[in-house]
Formats: C-alpha cells, structure tokens, sequence
C-alpha cells in the first residue's frame, strides 16, 4: 500500500469540510483543525521523502569518493614499488645509475601527489559520510512529526464521531508536538 501525504491531506480537508456543513460550533472546530493537520502531515511526508532522498544521494557520493581514494591508494603504492626499483637499479650502479636516480625521484614526486589527492578523497568521503547521517537523523524526525500529525488526525476524526472535547484537545497537543518536532528537525 502506497502512502500517498498529498492525497491523504486533500480526502482529510475533504471529510472536513463535509463535516463542517453541520452547523455546531465545535464540529466546525475539529474540521478546521482536521485540515490543519492533513496540511501539516503533507508537508512533514514530503520533507521526509526529500531527506530521505538527500541522505541516499550523499551516501552514494561517498561511496564514490571511496572508491577514489582507493584507486588513488593503489596508485600510491604501484609508484612507491617503482621508486623503490629505481632506488636498487640506481643504487647498483652501472652506465643508467644516474637515469635510475632520476627515475626514482620522479617517482616519489608522483607518489607525494597521488597521496594527497587520496587524503583529499577520503576527506570528501568524510564530509559526504556526515551530510548524509544528517539527513537521515532529519529524516527520523519528520517521520517522528508526520505520525504526530496523523494521530492527531485520527482523534479528531473520532471527536467528531464522539462530540468529546477532551479527544479533540488531545488531538491538538499532538498536532503541537508534531509542529515542535517539524521546527526541531531543522534547528538542529
């Protein structure tokens, strides 16, 4: 079953308004409150979705990152067996000895660079890590806030049945809770 926060918000403001045409005072109330809260859950679903959507990205992107740091580790350490090579060959001697020294100095230039650029990929993988575990944690509140909403929604459906102002209340605090939690998630 697909939950669809849009929809839903649009049949709640729906069922309210229909029950507004009552003429009570206190019905009228529940159903705006009803609608205020269906338009509430739409946004804390969308904004989940899209933190949702964000942490899966960034955590994709590090995962790319890691694969570059590694691929530049490799690279690391291929250029250090090289200078390694060409520190024996020049250190044996020979007509190429002062070639092999040349050699081995411009292979441990590159290795100096490749292993900045690694350092500089796992520095990137750390930063997207982070981005993406915030957006999860922002995530897990507007899910926290979205069910407030919904709760909220369900005891007012169920004042309006039962003409009980104390459901109707409870139905307000936790539309309060669920605005506390929305304001929260992004205050952090």
């Amino acid at each position: 079953m697909v939950h669809d926060a849009a929809l839903d918000a649009h049949e709640h403001t729906e069922h309210a308004a229909h029950a507004a045409h009552e003429s009570d005072p206190f019905i009228a109330r529940i159903s705006i409150t009803v609608a205020i809260l269906a338009v509430l859950a739409a946004v804390a679903g969308s904004l989940e979705t899209v933190e949702g959507g964000r942490a899966l990205g960034s955590s994709s992107e590090a995962v790319l990152s890691q694969d570059q740091a590694t691929d530049a580790w490799n690279e690391f350490e291929a250029d250090s067996l090289k200078n390694k090579m060409y520190s024996i060959a020049a250190d044996a001697g020979g007509d190429k000895a002062a070639e092999y020294k040349n050699a081995a100095k411009d292979e441990n230039d590159k290795k100096q660079k490749v292993g900045k650029q690694a350092r500089a990929f796992e520095t990137e993988r750390d930063k997207l890590l982070d981005q993406s575990r915030a957006h999860e944690d922002r995530h897990h509140w507007l899910t926290g806030a979205a069910t407030l909403f919904e709760i909220g929604i369900a005891l007012s459906t169920v004042a309006i049945i039962t003409k009980k102002r104390w459901l109707w209340g409870t139905a307000t605090v936790f539309g309060i809770c669920g605005i506390v939690l929305l304001g929260v998630t992004y205050l952090q």
